[in-house]
């Protein structure tokens, strides 16, 4: 995970979904999304990519995959099981 260093100061937090966002803070028309979304995608798939290969290694125990899997979880804010790995 990331270290304290670069995590987001909780001020920087996203605002609530009840806010409505101003006109000119739109990026409906952005082409990409923004980097730091790239690169959080970008880290998922690398963890995923891991995890899978923990699935499917039988001598990895049941209990450090499951632990992974549900810490992965938090991150991603899903609930992740060895089959939904393959959606990164």
């Amino acid at each position: 995970g990331p270290v304290l260093a670069q995590r987001a100061p909780a001020a920087a937090a996203a605002p609530a979904a009840s806010t409505p966002t101003p006109e000119w803070r739109r990026t409906d028309g952005y082409r990409f999304p923004a980097l730091a979304d790239s690169v959080r995608r970008l880290q998922f798939a690398a963890q995923a990519m891991q995890l899978r290969e923990y699935c499917a290694d039988r001598r990895v125990p049941d209990e450090f995959v499951r632990e992974r899997l549900q810490r992965f979880g938090r991150m991603t804010g899903r609930e992740e099981t060895c089959a939904s790995l393959a959606d990164y």
